[in-house]
């Protein structure tokens, strides 16, 4: 690259040099030049014409800067409504329902990229701005009408006023929206403009980076018949309801968010008169991911089918003061998934499971497992490869409710392979031993298997170390006992395995 700009040069240079001595060659030899006329004075001149015109090809050439003129900001720009530019307070102090309200409905009414699900205008990625404000609120904040999708709002905090509803959400993705903002606004046209077809309200709605403080009076977000919905990176505190409520809909993706009802880190005064519930689950298909919850009566609360926890960390209200960190409400098609949790003094209920996973996960302070009987159903139940760590209290680590009735319908149940310090272990399947001499030998296993009075499979062998090897066999089974007897009086160890496994 340099030798080519060497090169350039030169062969400018020796262009000029030419044009310079045919241009001194025609004053000093042309026809019509006269001797003596070619003077000094007229000799450096022209050699400095000459010299500027070889600048001219040697010299990178400058464009004059263009001048700017500084625009007014707008309220918007690239699809990014600004809610400072709509009147909000970002300091907190003034109500910012109205200008914020106006802002969405701007971001609503945007140009479209056609339709995500039939009936769901696409707003092409659309953000409402909260530019790190503090913003005081009075009553929720909702979209002007359904059938809109791919809309953000991020980047705030967001406060409810004194006279906030007790029973209205901070963010509420609902199909009342349209009739109740035609009547604040005086039988408004947009909703109408805007109405959907489809059957859900929403589709693609992000709420990220957001703090809201509910202040007591309700809730925190609240999604209702909608799809793909995702909450990601939010702090909610402060509610009397709930933090998150999701009713209908499909696939809402709560992640690396906190909630808590008070702001504590443990050990609050005041955990026993913790209430609410932080999440509520009332839909499927949804995921609760990487998620902090440190003050609730209940952490979450799933009463939809097909929902997944995972990297969850409950410390929200001890099961001692009457708290649990998951309740699973929906009997007989629980269809739940909880990997790699951290339950911290507060534990799990299931009502009548129905095909229940839970693994990898950490039940520390004595926290521990319900399966609770409504009409006496436990079917398909996975709880393997957990850690229980408890404070030598004897508190079993899955326990029996059965103050509505006895489980009756058990099929498909392993729980196994947990391990256990500092609390009894229970399981599906258990191992025993028992040394003596006689002719009958029993293993009691009421201290470890689940379900009372309930083994399908025996394994067992017998080892004697007499002279005579006596016939043995498999005389009773009852009560959660094994009863093996002998032929004959022998000195003998029989060891026997157990399970609780009954397939369909």
């Amino acid at each position: 690259m340099e030798e080519a700009k060497m090169a350039r040069k030169a062969l400018i240079w020796s262009m000029v040099m030419g044009l310079a001595l045919g241009f001194i060659s025609n004053h000093v030899y042309g026809d019509h030049s006269l001797v003596g006329q070619f003077s000094g004075s007229h000799y450096h001149d022209q050699v400095r014409k000459l010299q500027a015109f070889k600048d001219s090809f040697t010299q990178p050439s400058i464009a004059p800067s263009p001048s700017y003129t500084q625009q007014p900001q707008a309220a918007f720009s690239a699809r990014v409504y600004h809610v400072t530019s709509y009147g909000a307070d970002p300091t907190g102090r003034k109500d910012s329902t109205e200008a914020l309200l106006r802002a969405i409905s701007d971001a609503v009414q945007g140009s479209s990229e056609g339709l995500l699900m039939e009936g769901i205008k696409n707003l092409g990625g659309a953000q409402v701005s909260l530019e790190g404000g503090n913003y005081l609120i009075s009553r929720p904040l909702r979209l002007p009408a359904t059938g809109l999708g791919n809309l953000m709002i991020h980047g705030g905090t967001l406060r409810a006023s004194d006279d906030f509803a007790t029973d209205g959400y901070l963010i509420d993705l609902s199909a009342s929206s349209t009739s109740n903002n035609n009547e604040e606004n005086g039988g408004s046209s947009m909703g109408a403009q805007l109405s959907s077809s489809s059957s859900y309200n929403y589709e693609y709605i992000t709420l990220k980076d957001l703090m809201l403080d509910s202040s007591y009076k309700g809730g925190g977000i609240a999604v209702r018949n909608s799809l793909r919905t995702s909450i990601d990176n939010c702090y909610i505190a402060h509610f009397s309801s709930n933090g998150i409520l999701v009713q209908g809909g499909h696939e809402t993706y709560i992640r690396n968010s906190f909630l808590g009802q008070h702001i504590t880190a443990g050990g609050d005064h005041g955990e026993k008169m913790f209430s609410g519930t932080a999440i509520s689950l009332m839909g499927n298909d949804n995921a609760v991911t990487d998620v902090v919850i440190f003050s609730a009566a209940i952490g979450i609360l799933v009463s939809g089918q097909a929902n997944i926890i995972s990297g969850v960390h409950c410390y929200n209200k001890a099961t001692g003061f009457g708290g649990a960190g998951i309740y699973l409400q929906l009997p007989g098609l629980t269809q739940t998934r909880i990997v790699n949790s951290y339950l911290d003094y507060t534990g799990i209920v299931a009502e009548d499971p129905v095909q229940l996973h839970i693994s990898n996960t950490f039940f520390l302070g004595d926290a521990y497992i319900v399966l609770k009987s409504i009409n006496g159903v436990a079917n398909g139940i996975n709880i393997v490869d957990n850690m229980f760590c408890g404070s030598d209290k004897g508190v079993d680590i899955v326990q029996l409710d059965q103050s509505k009735g006895q489980f009756k319908d058990i099929k498909q149940v392993v729980i196994d392979r947990n391990n256990v310090k500092g609390m009894n272990i229970k399981a599906t399947v258990a191992r025993g031993s028992v040394n003596g001499a006689g002719n009958s030998w029993v293993v009691d296993f009421n201290r470890v298997l689940v379900f009372p009075n309930l083994i399908s499979h025996v394994q067992y062998s017998l080892s004697s170390t007499s002279s005579r090897f006596p016939n043995h066999a498999l005389r009773n089974v009852s009560n959660n006992q094994v009863q093996i007897q002998t032929s004959l009086n022998v000195s003998a160890s029989v060891f026997v395995t157990v399970d609780q496994w009954v397939a369909n």
